[in-house]
């Protein structure tokens, strides 16, 4: 089983840091990628990040696994491998990982996710981390997320194996959520499912319903034809903005 360490290591090469081009100590924002690995849409977040003043790291789940596009798509995608829980360590070593840069201010993070990753967010939120097994990885405990002050989630999937409206949430960070109303993998109503079992549990939750797909921000790729998912320019937009007022706002 790896350790907070041992996976930064593996993790760090392919976590791209983005940020003001200085060593001044500053907030950060994490960004998890949903089943189908990193995608440009991602860059337009980070940078709207930097604009805001923040600092902000773009982790790649799946080339340190040495798992490719494809592979996500056909196993992760369809929940044959790496559920939510395991990939729970992934963000819990990346916090690790800020701890050990002067430039980041870790007593003021984001975690923002994707689909799966907003999964993986979620599913940490009722982990006790109490036991390694939690989120298959050795060193961490629940001090690590004291620093985390806000959710950004994006479409997260809340479907079956996910935790977030079947447990308590153990931490009480600002959550935004923001669903869509043509979501294939889970109605909006599945979502406030999971953001009741958050503000019931203390978080401070503003839930966004917008008139799109699931995977409404990320590229309109040949492959996506044959899905309910459309890219919709103008929501994306309107999300990165969204992001960006989120960070001023935590």
């Amino acid at each position: 089983m790896d350790t907070l360490e041992s996976r930064w290591n593996r993790l760090s090469p392919h976590a791209t840091v983005h940020g003001p081009d200085d060593a001044e100590r500053r907030p950060v924002a994490l960004l998890f990628h949903g089943c189908g690995g990193v995608q440009p849409h991602l860059a337009d977040y980070a940078a709207e990040a930097t604009r805001a003043g923040w600092r902000s790291v773009i982790v790649d789940s799946y080339a340190p696994r040495g798992w490719s596009r494809a592979y996500g798509l056909s196993l992760v995608c369809t929940g044959t491998r790496f559920w939510g829980f395991e990939r729970a360590g992934d963000v819990l070593a990346t916090i690790y990982g800020m701890e050990q840069r002067p430039d980041v201010d870790t007593s003021r993070v984001v975690l923002a996710g994707w689909s799966h990753g907003g999964w993986a967010i979620m599913d940490l939120m009722t982990m006790a981390l109490e036991s390694p097994a939690e989120a298959r990885i050795g060193g961490a405990g629940p001090g690590l997320l004291d620093g985390v002050s806000g959710l950004f989630l994006n479409y997260p999937y809340v479907g079956f194996g996910t935790r977030a409206a079947k447990r308590d949430w153990r931490y009480r960070p600002k959550v935004l959520g923001v669903a869509a109303r043509r979501d294939h993998l889970g109605a909006p109503k599945l979502h406030e499912a999971a953001y009741a079992r958050a503000r019931a549990s203390g978080c401070a939750v503003e839930t966004v319903v917008v008139e799109g797909t699931h995977a409404f921000d990320q590229p309109q790729e040949g492959l996506l034809m044959v899905t309910p998912m459309r890219r919709d320019e103008g929501l994306f937009r309107e999300n990165v903005a969204r992001f960006g007022g989120f960070l001023g706002a935590v």
